[in-house]
């Protein structure tokens, strides 16, 4: 089984007993988005010390754990999973860590990023209207596919051009990534 050196900070002890079906990895949990301050702390040395990799639930609560902790720890890296690996079995249940196949998360792992503040803009504003990506019909749903395809997670129209930045995601690999978005709508469309 494959050896995490990091520290995965994440939300619950449920997502621990996937994670640990997956790959050798210790976890810290945020136990919800009320991050306290202790917790902070404890994340902040583990940074220091070994590194953390922030692995959150693809939903709204997720994003708002992966803020808090990106901002107390600049220099965490991060690992998405997509939303459709994160869906429950059964009806009704919320995404998240706890029900992705081990597959899913070493696949997560596998792609780990590390923000960058100090990233030139490689892909522009314009690029995004021009590929759809925001402002318009399917927007979202492009969006959605091309953070999957990335593995960087869903953001929203105002946000994807920071985050893009932010992983310091290639032009060539973005219109890749595109180009994958675009053959997916032509199948849909026959």
């Amino acid at each position: 089984m494959k050896k995490i050196k990091e520290v995965l900070v994440i939300e619950g002890k449920d997502d621990t007993k996937q994670i640990n079906r997956a790959v050798n990895a210790d976890t810290i949990e945020t136990r919800g988005s009320a991050i306290d301050d202790d917790t902070l702390t404890l994340i902040q040395k583990l940074a220091d010390q070994r590194g953390v990799i922030i692995f959150t639930d693809p939903d709204f609560s997720g994003e708002k754990i992966r803020k808090i902790v990106a901002e107390a720890v600049p220099n965490a890296k991060h690992a998405f999973l997509p939303k459709a690996a994160g869906r429950p079995e059964k009806a009704g249940g919320s995404l998240g860590v706890e029900h992705a196949s081990p597959d899913a998360i070493r696949a997560a792992l596998d792609h780990v990023y590390t923000e960058t503040t100090a990233a030139p803009t490689l892909i522009t504003h314009d690029d995004l209207l021009a590929a759809g990506l925001i402002g318009g019909a399917g927007a979202k749903a492009r969006r959605e596919q091309l953070g999957e395809i990335l593995q960087i997670g869903y953001v929203n129209g105002k946000q994807l051009e920071k985050r893009l930045r932010m992983f310091g995601i290639q032009p060539a690999d973005f219109a890749a990534a595109l180009q994958q978005v675009r053959e997916k709508e032509q199948s849909h469309d026959k």
